[in-house]
């Protein structure tokens, strides 16, 4: 019996320099905080890669609702993507985000 698959969990990915992290990561943590007031269940963690001598950071939004049977849909997503709009200053190049289902 095949299971079926758990709820759609969202990553984004994208590229801060050094001069703006202080800035930047204050924005993303807001914006989290804001979008899980908004939307009931949501869990949002923000992760960096250590990048030895780089000038610029590669960040991770995830965004997860496990309780939900769809977890992130697309409305949800679409509002994410909305919100961090405000951010696009402080970013270097394209947020690219990546729908993932648990294998």
């Amino acid at each position: 019996m095949r299971r079926s698959p758990g709820p759609r969990e969202l990553f984004v990915w994208y590229r801060v320099e050094a001069a703006r992290l202080r800035p930047a990561h204050a924005a993303v943590l807001e914006m989290q905080d804001r979008l899980r007031a908004e939307v009931s269940g949501l869990q949002a963690r923000l992760l960096t890669r250590s990048e030895d001598g780089s000038t610029v950071q590669t960040w991770m939004e995830t965004y997860a609702r496990p309780d939900d049977v769809q977890g992130v849909c697309t409305a949800t997503q679409a509002l994410i993507e909305d919100r961090a709009r405000s951010l696009a200053a402080m970013t270097e190049g394209a947020r690219h985000a990546e729908a993932f289902l648990p294998a």
